[in-house]
């Protein structure tokens, strides 16, 4: 059972995109635009270390928006269709976007 007023993370998790360079060069502008986001209490971008055997990593990049509860990330939402726009132009091998209750932070 979840509950709304538990702290809340929108995740963006970006599959390898067809092109680094171009995702690497728009990325800046997706964080500036996640930052403008009503109620965000904290930002965090991560990049998938790369396999030893060079092989496809499971995901290229991870970003992670946190939100007092759920109902500031759902209001939060009605703000980032720019971010979205951003996001779905430059993540050529795909994202998941998904709100996750946060059950423990250590």
């Amino acid at each position: 059972m979840t509950e709304q007023d538990n702290p809340t993370k929108i995740s963006f998790v970006y599959s390898n995109p067809t092109d680094p360079d171009a995702f690497e060069a728009a990325y800046p502008e997706q964080l500036t635009l996640a930052r403008k986001l009503p109620g965000l209490l904290r930002l965090q971008a991560s990049k998938v270390w790369p396999k030893e055997d060079g092989s496809p990593t499971p995901a290229y990049r991870l970003l992670d928006l946190y939100f007092t509860d759920y109902a500031s990330a759902s209001a939060a939402t009605a703000e980032a269709g720019p971010l979205v726009t951003a996001t779905l132009e430059h993540a050529t091998g795909g994202v998941v976007i998904a709100f996750a209750e946060i059950l423990e932070d250590a």
